[in-house]
């Protein structure tokens, strides 16, 4: 099948030399004429829609259209459309592969949907794609590798809102049995809590390891992306960077006494 798309940015959370991103330049060979990489330099997990504005960020060239940055996924996209590839920007930029999901409450700390925000913000349609599994099993790459291919061609292809990007997570299944797709809504309440781990270095100075602990039990509801892993589907996402909840204008104008300029 000839690619469908001119040029393509691909990025991730997970660090320039991460699988997953290694697994989607294949993917994204398949489907663009021209494919460009910036990543972050080491892993930056967790790091959302962060930029560096505190230290100066370096852009290392690793080879023909191939950079590492030393900052997050944000800051790569920024590096690209606005510096790297500003006189020819990228038709759509690619994050992830993520290794694990980014489902319910993990979407608002992913750097990878970090990434697909900030393209959406400099007006490039954004696609964050995820590979989920169940540690301590190996992560079926293989998943992503067969589905993400035509699903980037059909969603681009799609009639694209510029208010919208799309999150793909792939079940933690072999590709056999994925038993298809799944238009869903990002489901909530999955962070059960945060563990700190207090630790001392040699200084006797402390420091403390974060990690949440997640709980999917609850969340039960069919329209959402965890139900739709469990079922072995690929959840896919539109998301939007505006997070305004206009069903509550009304009646937050009313009980505070606000006007609501029109």
């Amino acid at each position: 099948m000839t690619a469908t798309l001119s040029r393509v940015l691909l990025t991730n959370d997970d660090g320039i030399d991460a699988d997953g991103l290694a697994h989607l330049g294949e993917i994204a060979a398949e489907v663009a004429h021209e494919v460009w990489i910036v990543a972050p330099e080491v892993d930056q997990s967790g790091s959302s829609h962060s930029v560096t504005l505190h230290d100066p960020v370096r852009c290392r060239r690793l080879g023909a259209r191939h950079y590492a940055v030393s900052g997050t996924p944000s800051d790569c996209v920024l590096m690209a459309t606005q510096h790297l590839m500003r006189d020819a920007l990228p038709e759509m930029v690619l994050s992830g592969i993520n290794r694990g999901a980014n489902v319910s409450d993990s979407v608002a700390y992913s750097g990878t949907l970090g990434g697909a925000m900030t393209a959406l913000v400099m007006g490039v349609p954004a696609i964050a794609l995820s590979q989920a599994f169940h540690s301590p099993e190996p992560v079926p790459w293989e998943t992503a590798r067969r589905f993400a291919p035509a699903l980037i061609r059909d969603l681009a292809a799609t009639p694209w809102r510029k208010d919208l990007c799309f999150s793909v997570n792939f079940p933690a299944v072999e590709p056999n049995a994925v038993a298809g797709r799944a238009v869903c809504r990002q489901g909530r309440g999955s962070i059960a809590g945060v563990r700190i781990e207090a630790r001392t270095d040699t200084r006797d100075k402390p420091y403390y390891w974060f990690a949440f602990h997640h709980d999917y039990s609850a969340i039960r509801a069919p329209d959402t992306d965890v139900e739709a892993l469990r079922r072995h589907y690929i959840a896919i996402s539109p998301l939007r960077l505006e997070r305004h909840d206009e069903s509550l204008e009304a009646q937050l104008a009313e009980h505070l006494g606000a006007e609501r300029p029109r």
